[in-house]
C-alpha cells in the first residue's frame, strides 16, 4: 500500500481546516412545521444508495405515521469515492463498506429485491422476484446502470483481462490497485480516458491517471512511461473556476489530453483500444500497456422500460429521469419525487450532490404529502475533490451555473490551487461523515 510519511506537527496542521468542516454543525432537515407529520402516507424508496438510505432516515424522523418501504437488493453499501483510494493502494478492498441491514434506518421496512418496472398510472412497482407495491408517493432514486457491453471487447466479468481496468467497480477497483503498482515500477503506454455519457464522479478517471504519473516518479520510471488521457467531452473540465488549473497540471505532468474522442473497443488480447472522435468522425488506435477506462452510463433499464425518463432532449439518450432540476419532482407525475444520480437534471453525479439533495427532497416530497406546493429549491451544488497527488487535493464545489461555490473552511482558502487541507479532508473526514452522518440524515 502506497502511504506517505508526515510527522504529528505537519499532520495537525494540514488537517486544521478538516477538522474544523467535520465539526460543522448537524442539520436533521426540514422546517419547524410539518402538516404531513401524522399523514398515514405510503412511501416506496426505490434505491438504498446514498439517496435512498438518506432520504429513508429523514422521512422517518419526520413523518410519524408513514408506511415508508424501501426496496433494494444489494447485502453491502459502498462508500463509492473510495474506489479511487483502493485504485491507488491508498486503503484497502473492505475500507469502503458496511453491511446494509445496519444502515436500514428503524421503523422502514427494506425488501431486498430489484424494481423492473413502475406503472405511474397506477402507483405500482414491480419486483424482479415477483408480486407488485402500490405506493401514494414514490422516491425514486436507483442510482444509475453501467453499461461495460457498450464497449466493445469488454464486460464487467472480465475486468483486468488484457490489463484493461476501471475504478468504477468495487473488485475492478482492486485489480486497479495490483496493475497500476506493477505499471509504475516498470514503465510503458498508459491510456487513460473517461466516457462520452454523463457519469458518477467525473473526477475519478482523472484522479487515477495523475495519481499513476506520481508513483511513476516516485519510482524513477517516469522516462520510461507515456500517458494519455482521452475525454468525450469538448475539454478535460468544465468548471471556468477549476479547469485552468487542472490542465496546467496536465501539461506539467506531460500528459497529452486528447478531446471528443470515445473509447468504443477493447482488444484485450492485443493491448490496443478503439476509440472514435465524435466531432471528426474518425477512428482510430492506441496500443497499451495499461488501460483505464469508465464505462457508458445510463439509468436503469426500468426507467426508460417505465416511461419515467427524458424522452427529448440531452438527457433523453440515457433516459435519465424527467425531474424539475429545483424542487427534484418528476415532471409528468406529481407524487414522484427522484434524486440522486438517476435524476436528469444538469448536475454532477457526486455523493456531495446528493447530500445536499436530500433535505430538499424530503422537504418537498412532505409538502405534497401536505397537499401544498413544493417550496424548497436545489441550486445544483456538487462538489468534486479532484486527488492531484498523494498529498494534494482541487477542491472544485460548484452549482448548476458552472459557479465557484465554496463551503466553508475552503471559502477561506484559493480552491484554485491544490490543497493538502482537502487531501486530508477526503482521506480521513468525508468517509465517516458518510456513514455517519449523511446517511442516518444527520449531515
Amino acid at each position: 500500500m502506497f502511504t506517505e510519511n508526515i510527522n504529528r506537527r505537519d499532520f495537525a496542521k494540514q488537517t486544521a481546516a478538516a477538522a474544523l468542516l467535520a465539526g460543522l454543525p448537524v442539520f436533521t432537515g426540514g422546517c419547524s412545521a410539518n402538516p404531513a407529520k401524522d399523514i398515514a402516507a405510503k412511501i416506496l424508496i426505490i434505491g438504498g444508495g446514498a439517496a435512498g438510505i438518506s432520504v429513508a432516515a429523514r422521512l422517518r424522523r419526520k413523518l410519524d405515521k408513514a408506511e415508508i418501504t424501501l426496496v433494494d437488493p444489494a447485502d453491502k453499501h459502498f462508500y463509492q469515492p473510495g474506489f479511487t483510494f483502493i485504485g491507488a493502494g491508498v486503503w484497502k478492498a473492505d475500507d469502503v463498506w458496511m453491511k446494509q441491514e445496519k444502515l436500514i434506518p428503524s421503523g422502514v421496512k427494506w425488501i431486498k429485491d430489484s424494481v423492473v418496472e413502475v406503472d405511474a398510472a397506477h402507483n405500482s412497482a414491480t419486483l424482479k422476484g415477483g408480486g407488485k407495491l402500490s405506493y401514494d408517493f414514490l422516491v425514486l432514486c436507483p442510482g444509475l446502470q453501467e453499461n461495460w457491453s457498450l464497449i466493445q471487447g469488454i464486460s464487467k466479468e472480465t475486468l483486468g483481462e488484457g490489463n484493461a481496468h476501471s475504478i468504477y467497480d468495487w473488485q475492478g477497483s482492486c485489480k486497479t490497485w495490483t496493475a497500476v503498482d506493477k505499471f509504475s515500477r516498470t514503465g510503458g503506454r498508459g491510456i487513460f480516458t473517461d466516457t462520452w455519457t454523463k457519469h458518477k464522479c467525473g473526477g475519478a478517471p482523472k484522479k487515477i491517471c495523475l495519481l499513476t504519473e506520481q508513483l511513476a516518479r516516485k519510482h524513477g520510471k517516469r522516462d520510461a512511461c507515456t500517458f494519455k488521457y482521452f475525454t468525450g467531452s469538448k475539454q478535460l473540465y468544465d468548471v471556468p473556476h477549476y479547469t485552468p488549473r487542472l490542465e496546467e497540471i496536465y501539461k506539467e505532468r506531460e500528459i497529452p489530453v486528447s478531446v471528443r474522442c470515445r473509447l468504443t473497443g477493447v482488444d484485450t488480447a492485443a493491448k490496443r483500444a478503439y476509440f472514435l472522435n465524435s466531432e471528426t468522425g474518425q477512428t482510430f488506435t492506441e496500443d497499451y500497456d495499461i488501460l483505464h477506462f469508465a464505462p457508458p452510463q445510463s439509468a436503469p433499464d426500468f426507467v426508460r422500460n417505465s416511461g419515467l425518463g427524458w424522452k427529448e432532449g440531452k438527457l433523453a439518450p440515457e433516459a435519465w429521469v424527467k425531474t424539475d432540476k429545483k424542487t427534484f419532482v418528476h415532471l409528468d407525475h406529481a407524487n414522484i419525487v427522484c434524486l440522486g444520480d438517476a435524476a436528469g437534471i444538469p448536475t454532477s453525479k457526486t455523493s456531495a450532490a446528493i447530500r445536499k439533495q436530500a433535505p430538499i427532497a424530503v422537504n418537498n416530497l412532505c409538502s405534497l404529502i401536505a397537499g401544498k406546493a413544493p417550496e424548497s429549491i436545489y441550486d445544483g451544488y456538487a462538489a468534486c475533490p479532484i486527488i492531484t497527488d498523494y498529498g494534494h487535493v482541487l477542491m472544485a464545489e460548484f452549482d448548476y451555473e458552472k459557479k465557484c461555490c465554496q463551503s466553508f473552511p475552503f471559502s477561506l482558502i484559493d480552491t484554485t490551487k491544490e490543497l493538502r487541507s482537502a487531501w486530508w479532508l477526503k482521506l480521513y473526514v468525508l468517509k465517516p461523515m458518510y456513514f455517519h452522518l449523511m446517511l442516518r440524515g444527520l449531515a
